[in-house]
C-alpha cells in the first residue's frame, strides 16, 4: 500500500519555519506537478488503482452539501402569500415513496426516511453508478 503522506513536505503547506517565498514556491512546484499528472481513465475498471492516493487524500476533508428532497410544489405568489402558522403544503410525492439524495445539487441515490436518535435519517436504496461522471444526474429531474 502507498504512503499516503509521500511525496509531500510539511514545508509545501507553509508548516514549518522558513520564509513564506519558500512555502509560495513549494506549492506553486506541488500545483505544478499536480497539474502536469494526467487524469486517470474513467473507462477503465482499474482506474481507482491508479490514482495517486496523496493527492487523492487531500480531497478527502472537503466540505459537500447534502440535501434529502421531501418533494416539490408550485404555489402562486397569491397563495404563497396566504400561507401561515399551521398552513399545509401539499407536494408531489407520495408517503413511502423514495426521497432524492443530492451531493452538491446532483442526484446520487435514492433512500427512504428514518428517524435516528430523534432526528429524520435516509437509509440509501439506490446509489447512482458513475456518480459525478454523468451529467444527467443535474439535479433537476424529478
Amino acid at each position: 500500500m502507498a504512503d499516503l503522506n509521500e511525496g509531500f513536505r510539511p514545508e509545501d503547506f507553509g508548516l514549518e519555519g522558513g520564509d513564506e517565498g519558500d512555502a509560495a514556491a513549494a506549492n506553486a512546484a506541488a500545483e505544478a506537478d499536480a497539474a502536469a499528472a494526467p487524469p486517470p481513465s474513467l473507462k477503465d475498471d482499474d482506474s481507482m488503482k491508479n490514482i495517486d492516493l496523496s493527492r487523492m487524500k487531500m480531497v478527502l476533508d472537503v466540505p459537500l452539501k447534502v440535501t434529502v428532497e421531501l418533494g416539490r410544489t408550485k404555489l402562486l405568489v397569491n397563495d404563497l402569500l396566504q400561507l401561515g402558522q399551521g398552513s399545509v403544503i401539499e407536494l408531489d410525492k407520495m408517503a413511502g415513496e423514495p426521497m432524492e439524495v443530492f451531493v452538491n445539487d446532483k442526484l446520487v441515490a435514492m433512500g427512504e426516511v428514518v428517524v435516528v436518535n430523534e432526528k429524520f435519517g435516509v437509509r440509501l436504496t439506490d446509489v447512482m453508478s458513475g456518480i459525478g461522471m454523468d451529467e444527467s444526474n443535474s439535479g433537476d429531474s424529478v
